[in-house]
């Protein structure tokens, strides 16, 4: 039988990565839009650039966040309190 707590831990996982995916697709799209209206209305000035290094910086913060999830995340956390913890035992 499953670990409760493996199953949720897995299961904000896939969230995480689920909204990843959304955002990313909802910046793509977005910005396409972009691209093409400013291609049509003013094809000298290239403003859809701002926008898409804006959003890009967060889409790119969201996939690190949530791909590095295995070097940061709760998993790291336990990691780092119980050798902090063990080192605190051996100071004593």
């Amino acid at each position: 039988m499953e670990n409760g707590d493996g199953y949720l831990r897995a299961k904000k996982r896939v969230e995480n990565l689920k909204a990843f995916y959304i955002h990313l697709t909802v910046y793509l799209l977005v910005n396409v839009m972009l691209f093409a209206i400013n291609l049509l209305s003013d094809p000298g000035y290239w403003w859809f650039f701002y926008p898409l290094g804006g959003w890009g910086i967060g889409v790119l913060v969201h996939g690190l966040t949530t791909f590095a999830h295995g070097s940061f995340g709760s998993e790291w956390e336990e990691r780092k309190i119980k050798e902090y913890m063990e080192k605190d035992k051996k100071d004593s």
